[in-house]
Order: C-alpha cells, then sequence, then structure tokens
C-alpha cells in the first residue's frame, strides 16, 4: 500500500509544510497560531491610534474604522454623512449609525452654533482620546517632519444640522483667551464730484441675538373640555368672552394662538345653558394675587376643574290638537274644542 501508482494523482501538499496546524481550542499556543506583523516605521503620512479606540470592546468595526478614517482628515475636512457614503461603499444608514457609536463613546463631539448670518452649523469635534480634551494644548508645536500623533480634536462645519455635505470654512482651534473678532472696516468712500451728492452710509443693521440651544421647550396647555355641536355662532360667541377678560384683569392677556386652544372649552360651558356673563364671572372670579405667568393655562385648568354638569333633560310639552270643526256661520273649517262659530265670526 505504501507503493505509489504511476496513474493516481499525487496527494495535495500541506499549506503549513508540514508544522503543526493551529489549534481550535481557546487558551493553547501553536508554533504557526495566531497573527504575525511585519512592521515598518513611518516617517510621513501617519496618524498614532490609542488601542482603546482599535481593541475597544464596545464599538462596532464601522465605528472603529469611521473614527480612524475622521482622526486621518485635516482641520476642516467634510466629514457629512453624504461624504463619508460617497467615499466608501457603506450606504447613510450604517454610516449615521456608526457616527452615533462615536458620540455615545465620547470619540465625537457635535454641538449646533447660529453664525452672525443667522444660519444654524453643526460643528463637529473628533477626540482620539476622550476625556482628555484640550490636552494637547500646552504641548509645544510640531514640524511635519518629525513623527506627531493627530491633533487631538479635528473641528469641520457643515451648513445644515443633520451632517450635510456642505462644509463651512475651516475652523480655527479653540484657544483658552479668545480675542474678540474685529470691526468690519468700511469701504473708503471717493470724494464727491461736484455734480454727484455724496451717499450717506447706511446704519449698521443689529446683529440678531443668539437662539439658547439649552432653553427647554414650551410646555402644553392642559386639555379642555369640548362642546358637542360646535357651532361657528357658539365659536364666535366663546371668543368674545375669552377676549374680554382682559378688561377685567389686565393679567388675563392672552395670545391668538391660546385663545384658540381655550375657545371649544368656553363654548362646552355655553352649551350648558350659561350666559356669557356667567362664564366671564366663573374665570375672573377668586384669581391669585401673584403675578400670573402663564394666564392660558390658569384658564384652560378653570374650564376642566370647574365644568358645570349637564342641565336636567325636560322634554317640551306636546301643543294640544283640536278637531276640524265647520263654522256654523260661513261654513269654514276651523279647529276647536266643540262646534260653534270660527274666530273670524264671532269677531
Amino acid at each position: 500500500m505504501d507503493t505509489q501508482h504511476t496513474n493516481a494523482h499525487p496527494y495535495a501538499p500541506s499549506r503549513n509544510d508540514g508544522k503543526l496546524r493551529p489549534s481550535r481550542r481557546a487558551g493553547t499556543a501553536t508554533r504557526c497560531g495566531g497573527v504575525t506583523h511585519d512592521n515598518a516605521r513611518h516617517t510621513t503620512r501617519f496618524t498614532v491610534i490609542g488601542n482603546h479606540l482599535a481593541q475597544h470592546a464596545e464599538l462596532s468595526l464601522l465605528a472603529i474604522g469611521l473614527a480612524v478614517h475622521i482622526q486621518s482628515l485635516p482641520s476642516g475636512a467634510a466629514i457629512g454623512i453624504r461624504s463619508i457614503a460617497a467615499r466608501f461603499p457603506e450606504g447613510t444608514t450604517r454610516i449615521a449609525a456608526g457616527l452615533r457609536e462615536l458620540e455615545v463613546h465620547g470619540y465625537l463631539r457635535r454641538t449646533r452654533e447660529r453664525t452672525e448670518d443667522g444660519h444654524i452649523v453643526t460643528r463637529t469635534v473628533s477626540c482620539n482620546q476622550p476625556g482628555r480634551t484640550g490636552a494637547m494644548e500646552d504641548e509645544p508645536a510640531t514640524t511635519d517632519d518629525e513623527p506627531c500623533p493627530m491633533d487631538d480634536w479635528t473641528t469641520a462645519a457643515n451648513d445644515e444640522p443633520h451632517l450635510t455635505d456642505d462644509p463651512m470654512p475651516p475652523a480655527q482651534p479653540k484657544s483658552r483667551t479668545q480675542p474678540t473678532p474685529p470691526a468690519r472696516p468700511t469701504q473708503p468712500t471717493s470724494p464727491a464730484q461736484p455734480n454727484q451728492p455724496a451717499q450717506p452710509q447706511r446704519p449698521a443693521q443689529p446683529q440678531r441675538p443668539a437662539r439658547q440651544e439649552n432653553k427647554p421647550p414650551r410646555r402644553a396647555l392642559p386639555a379642555v373640555p369640548q362642546p358637542s355641536y360646535p357651532y361657528p355662532d357658539l365659536l364666535q360667541t366663546a371668543l368674545g368672552v375669552l377676549s374680554g377678560l382682559r378688561r377685567t384683569d389686565p393679567r388675563l392677556l392672552i395670545s391668538a394662538t391660546d385663545a384658540e386652544h381655550l375657545v371649544p372649552g368656553v363654548a362646552a360651558w355655553l352649551e350648558r345653558d350659561l350666559t356669557p356673563e356667567a362664564v366671564h364671572r366663573a374665570l375672573t372670579a377668586d384669581l391669585p394675587r401673584d403675578p400670573l405667568r402663564r394666564p392660558a393655562a390658569l384658564l384652560a385648568h378653570r374650564l376642566d376643574a370647574r365644568l358645570p354638569p349637564l342641565p336636567p333633560f325636560r322634554p317640551e310639552k306636546p301643543t294640544p290638537t283640536h278637531p276640524l270643526q265647520n263654522c256654523d256661520t260661513c261654513d269654514r273649517a276651523h279647529r276647536a274644542p266643540e262646534p260653534g262659530a270660527c274666530g273670524s265670526c264671532r269677531s
């Protein structure tokens, strides 16, 4: 059996040259198992990535690759979702999910700011080591020839708030003492010619105040009762009741939006056989002496909490109908309980 037949194909050579194969059991080391590094020292065009990012236990492989790609970009580069999707085969949905992972674990920070011209932009900060923001500011600057790590953060701005592809001009690194921006120089006006009057300069328009990003949203007004049949005349009367509240107490001045929310509640009161004067007295009686911060909320609470019950049902009494009788004088038919003359003939 050890004789090789000439008509049989030779066996396939082993890919590890007869050495021991890597063990499948975890924790056992063999002579040919694992990875072997063939490293060469970089002198130009390189980025230092920490093992806390490359071997992160919670980040996905897509998020780690996005972090490495973003940290290798220069300051001011466009890192919008569409820009990255045009560069790599992954779609916008997976890239957006990867960016959210980096933002959760501190490798990416995104804040919205309002520019001087009123546009809202998103500034993205890439941090190569979360928890040490600004640690590289105190270190001396390095040149391109020296092997230096990636900057601690890289900024990039987009015109739209959802990471679009319109990049803003490269933002300068933040410093601890930011100088105030110099005033815009006015263009020198040419001397007025004798035949042309000098044009007056337009006054500088005041800059719009920046919107407060951390301002809490406005709370919704309490719910109000709804009428069974919102007739237009009923709603118009209810609006007149709300408009007249400020004549009794100036603090009950409400906006048109709040009035639109409260009108159905006043109409539900008017459906319960109440006059507009009675509803006015119920809403303005026993007001607190303290300043009213939200008068519309107080009116909505009173309309719901003090809603009167429905009036008792009173069926209408049917009108008695008399039989037809022939008039004894004119012989015309008329309704009467007994025969006789009609009303015209009796008069």
